[in-house]
């Protein structure tokens, strides 16, 4: 299960859906995508090597929130 924590005004929420991940936060504590064991299917791979991109974006969106306040 995919486990990521982010602090939120002062609290500590975690998620396990990605997408559900708030657009603003105060800062990412947390971030481990599950990755399957392998062999990996071409479809894992594929899921493997979007996370440091969906990492960066999330943070971008803390840098966003943190440059606004």
């Amino acid at each position: 299960m995919h486990e990521f924590v982010i602090k939120d005004k002062g609290k500590l929420v975690t998620y396990t859906d990605f997408d559900s991940i708030p657009n603003e936060f105060d800062h990412i504590i947390k971030f481990v995508p599950e990755v399957p064991p392998e062999p990996h299917t071409a479809e894992q791979h594929e899921e493997i090597e979007q996370w440091n991109s969906k990492l960066q974006e999330l943070v971008k969106r803390e840098r966003s929130y943190a440059s606004s306040n």
